[in-house]
C-alpha cells in the first residue's frame, strides 16, 4: 500500500475538510485517518489526513502537490505531502548526559522509534563506544568560543551528506548561533530539563530542590534562536517529596527527559506536530 500523510494550516473557513476530501475522492484515495482542530484565538485551521492511493496508483509526490495547488491557493494553505513508508533521517547530538540518546538509540534499533539514524555528533568522545554498540558512526567536533562557527559548519556538512531531516538535541549542552537555528525552522527539537519557563539556565534540578517542589517535569520544544523559548511539543511531569535529595531529583528527572523527548521524536517523524505560531498543535 502506498500511503501518505497531508498536514495543512490555513485561516479557518467553510469548505477546507470538504474541499480536501473531494480532492482525494476524486483521486480515487481511501482516507485511513483524519484530524482536524481549528484555533479560536488565531482563526486557524489544522488538519492532518493518511490516506492510501488506488492499487495501481503511479502518482509521485511531486504530482500530488501539483494537483493540490489550486485547492491550496483557494484556501491560503501552507502544506505538505508526506510519504508514510519513508522515514525521516535523524540526527543525534549528545555532550556529557547519555540517558536521552541511550534511551532514542533502544527504541530505534527495537523498531519503536520511526526514522533512520545515520549519525551522531557530539562535542566530547564519552558516547563514541555507545554509537559503535549500535553501528552509527559518531563524529567528534569539539568546540569552543574561538571555532563554534567551523564547528557549526562541519554540522552543516554532515547533514547535507547524510540527508538529514531532524536534529534532535539529546542532552547537547552547547547554544546553536541564531544563524544556525533560522536555518532549521521547526527541525530542530530540544529536551530541556526542567518545566519552561521554570527554572532556566544551570542546575535547574538543584533550583528545583532549593524551592521545595512537588513535582519536576522535562519539555521538549522546537528550538529558536530565543534560548528556551520555542513551540513546546510535549511536556510531563513526576511528583516528588521534600524526602529525595537532589541527585534523587535528578535521577527521577532524567527518567522523564527519556519519556518526553522520544514521544515528541516519535510524533514529529510521524507529521503529527504542525506550528501554530510560537506554539504546536500535536495530533495524536
Amino acid at each position: 500500500m502506498r500511503d501518505y500523510i497531508l498536514t495543512i494550516s490555513c485561516p479557518d473557513t467553510t469548505g477546507i475538510v470538504y474541499n480536501v476530501s473531494k480532492f482525494l475522492f476524486d483521486l480515487q484515495c481511501n482516507i485511513l485517518d483524519s484530524a482536524q482542530f481549528g484555533d479560536e484565538s488565531t482563526n486557524l485551521f489544522f488538519l492532518r489526513v493518511h490516506f492510501a492511493l488506488p492499487n495501481g496508483a503511479t502518482l509521485t509526490q511531486a504530482a500530488l502537490n501539483a494537483q493540490f495547488e489550486s485547492v491550496a491557493r483557494q484556501f491560503n494553505m501552507t502544506y505538505q505531502f508526506n510519504d508514510a513508508r519513508v522515514k525521516p533521517r535523524v540526527l543525534l547530538m549528545v555532550s556529557k548526559f547519555g540517558h536521552c540518546l541511550n534511551d532514542l538509540l533502544f527504541r530505534w534499533k527495537s523498531g519503536n522509534l520511526p526514522c533512520d539514524i545515520p549519525a551522531i555528533v557530539s562535542n566530547h568522545q564519552d558516547f563514541a563506544l555507545l554509537a559503535a554498540s549500535y553501528g552509527v558512526p559518531f563524529y567528534h567536533l569539539p568546540v569552543n568560543n574561538q571555532n563554534k562557527g567551523l564547528q557549526e559548519t562541519q554540522i552543516r556538512q554532515i547533514m547535507e551528506r547524510e540527508r538529514i531531516d531532524l536534529m534532535v538535541l539529546a542532552r547537547y549542552m552547547q547554544i546553536l548561533s541564531p544563524e544556525f537555528c533560522a536555518e532549521l525552522p521547526g527541525r530542530i527539537i530540544n529536551i530541556h530539563h526542567s518545566f519552561l519557563p521554570s527554572f532556566k539556565g544551570a542546575k535547574p534540578y538543584q533550583q528545583a530542590f532549593d524551592r521545595g517542589v512537588k513535582l519536576i517535569g522535562a519539555t521538549a520544544h522546537y528550538v529558536t534562536s530565543d534560548l528556551d523559548e520555542g513551540p513546546i511539543i510535549e511536556q510531563d511531569v513526576a511528583r516528588v517529596d521534600h524526602s529525595l535529595t537532589p541527585e534523587e531529583l535528578t535521577s527521577r528527572g532524567r527518567d522523564t527527559e527519556c519519556m518526553v523527548l522520544a514521544r515528541a521524536v516519535k510524533w514529529h517523524c510521524e507529521h503529527r506536530v504542525v506550528l501554530n505560531g510560537h506554539k504546536t498543535v500535536v495530533f495524536q
